[in-house]
C-alpha cells in the first residue's frame, strides 16, 4: 500500500499508541469478515447440494469474483489517489457487501449467485484501498506497520469466528443454510454503522492534477517488480479457491453441518502463523519464507488430493494455513520494496490486476479438472506449481526484494 495517497495537514506528535480511527477499522473489518465468512464457507456446498452447480460452474464463478474485485480495487485506487477522500468511498465498498448478503438467502438461481458474488467483490474492490489510505494517514510512521498489523489481525479473528458462527447455527438451524445465510446480514450491517458513526478521516491536502494519475506510468516499472509480479501469478495459480478445499471435505466423511470447522482450522493457524513470520521477514527477508510457504503448499496439495478420512483432511488445512500465514503479505511487502516511492501505486495496481486475471484462469481451470478427471487432479497440479515457482525461487532469487 502506497504510504503517500493521504497525508494530513498536520500530524499529531508520536505517543506510541495506535489511534482510535485503526482499532475501529479493525472491527469493522472483523464484523465483515464474520459475514463473509458465514456465507463462504457454506456457499460450495449451496451450490452443488441446493442448485446443481458443478465444480467447473463453482471455479468459474470464484475466479470471476477474483477478477472484479482486481479490477474494481485497480479504479478505487487512481480515484483515492485522485480525490484524496477515502471514507465516503470505503462506506460505498461496505455497503455493497452488506448489500450482497440480502441476495444469498434468496437467490433461487446460480445466476442471482453470481449477481450477489459480484456485488460483494466489487465492494471489497472499492473498500481495500480506502481503508487501507485512511491508516496510512492517521498512523505516525513509526507505528504504521503496527497498525496495518492489527487491523489484519482483527480481520483474522473475523475469519475465524465466522466458520465457528456458521457452524454452531448449522447446528441449532438443523442444517438450514438459507437461514445462516439471512443471519450473516447481521454482522455485515453493524460494520457499515461502526464506519459510518465511529471511524474519522483526517483532512487531507488538495486534489493532484488528474495527469498526475495515469495507468501507463505501469510501464515504468523496473525488473525486479515485473519478476515479484510474475512470481505472484505463478503462486495464485497453483492456490486456487479454498471452496475447494470445502468440497473435497464431503470426501473426505465430513457432514454438510461440520464442513466449516475446516474453515477455522485453516484461520486459526494462519492467525497463530502470520505475525511471526511477519517479524521474522523484517530480520531475514522474505525469499526463504516464501519457499517455506511455498512447501507447505505443496504438503497441502499432495495431502487433499488423496484426503479420504477427516484427519487427513485436517492435515491437509493445517498446510494451507501455514501457507498462508507464512506467505501472505510477504509479496506485498516484495513489491513495496523493489519499487519506487512515485510509482508504490502503478506497482500495486499492475500486481492486483495480474494476479486477479490468474486466479480467473486458475480457478476455471482447477473446476474444468474437477469435473472431468476427478477432485484429486486440480490439488496435484497444483502441487506440481508450487514446486515450480520453489525452484524459480531457488534458481533466480529476485531482485530489489530481499
Amino acid at each position: 500500500m502506497p504510504q503517500d495517497l493521504l497525508q494530513t495537514r498536520a500530524s499529531k506528535p508520536f505517543t506510541g499508541a495506535i489511534p482510535a480511527t485503526v482499532w475501529m477499522l479493525g472491527v469493522v473489518s472483523l464484523l465483515m469478515d464474520i459475514s463473509s465468512e458465514m456465507v463462504g464457507t457454506l456457499l460450495p456446498l449451496y451450490l452443488t447440494a441446493g442448485l446443481g452447480a458443478s465444480a467447473l460452474a463453482i471455479g468459474f464463478i470464484e475466479g470471476l469474483s477474483v477478477a472484479v474485485a482486481t479490477a474494481t480495487r485497480l479504479l478505487s485506487g487512481f480515484f483515492t489517489d485522485w480525490s484524496r477522500k477515502a471514507k465516503p468511498l470505503a462506506v460505498v465498498g461496505y455497503g455493497l457487501g452488506a448489500l450482497s448478503r440480502l441476495i444469498f438467502p434468496l437467490a433461487a438461481s446460480i445466476d442471482l449467485i453470481v449477481l450477489a458474488k459480484s456485488m460483494d467483490r466489487v465492494g471489497k474492490g472499492i473498500r481495500s484501498t480506502p481503508r487501507d489510505a485512511i491508516i496510512a494517514a492517521v498512523s505516525p510512521p513509526e507505528i504504521r506497520g503496527a497498525s496495518f498489523g492489527l487491523r489484519k489481525s482483527l480481520d483474522t479473528v473475523g475469519g475465524f469466528l465466522g466458520p465457528i458462527i456458521a457452524l454452531l447455527l448449522m447446528i441449532l438451524f438443523a442444517g438450514d443454510i438459507v437461514s445462516v445465510f439471512w443471519a450473516a446480514a447481521i454482522p455485515g450491517a453493524l460494520a457499515v454503522f461502526v464506519l459510518v458513526a465511529f471511524v474519522r478521516e483526517p483532512r487531507s491536502v488538495e486534489p493532484p492534477k488528474p495527469s498526475d494519475v495515469r495507468v501507463a506510468s505501469a510501464l515504468k516499472l523496473n525488473a525486479a517488480v515485473w519478476g515479484v509480479i510474475g512470481l505472484a501469478a505463478l503462486i495464485m495459480l497453483a492456490r486456487f479457491s479454498e471452496a475447494f478445499v470445502l468440497l473435497k471435505s464431503l470426501e473426505a466423511g465430513f457432514t454438510p453441518t461440520w464442513v466449516p470447522l475446516a474453515m477455522v482450522i485453516m484461520h486459526a493457524v494462519y492467525g497463530l502463523a502470520a505475525y511471526p513470520v511477519g517479524r521474522v521477514s523484517d530480520r531475514i527477508g522474505y525469499g526463504g519464507l516464501l519457499i517455506f510457504s511455498l512447501a507447505f503448499l505443496a504438503a497441502a496439495h499432495l495431502t487433499l488430493a488423496w484426503a479420504a478420512t477427516p484427519w487427513v483432511f485436517v492435515l491437509g488445512t493445517v498446510f494451507w494455513g501455514l501457507h498462508m500465514g507464512f506467505s501472505q503479505g510477504l509479496l506485498g511487502a516484495m513489491i513495496a520494496h523493489a519499487t519506487p516511492e512515485r510509482l508504490k501505486g502503478s506497482a500495486f495496481g499492475a500486481f492486483n490486476f495480474t494476479t486477479g486475471v490468474v486466479m480467473l484462469v486458475g480457478n476455471t481451470a482447477a473446476g474444468w479438472l474437477w469435473h472431468s478427471m476427478g477432485s484429486e487432479v486440480p490439488f496435484l497440479v497444483g502441487a506440481a506449481i508450487s514446486v515450480c515457482a520453489m525452484l524459480w525461487l531457488l534458481v533466480r532469487p529476485l531482485r530489489g526484494a530481499r
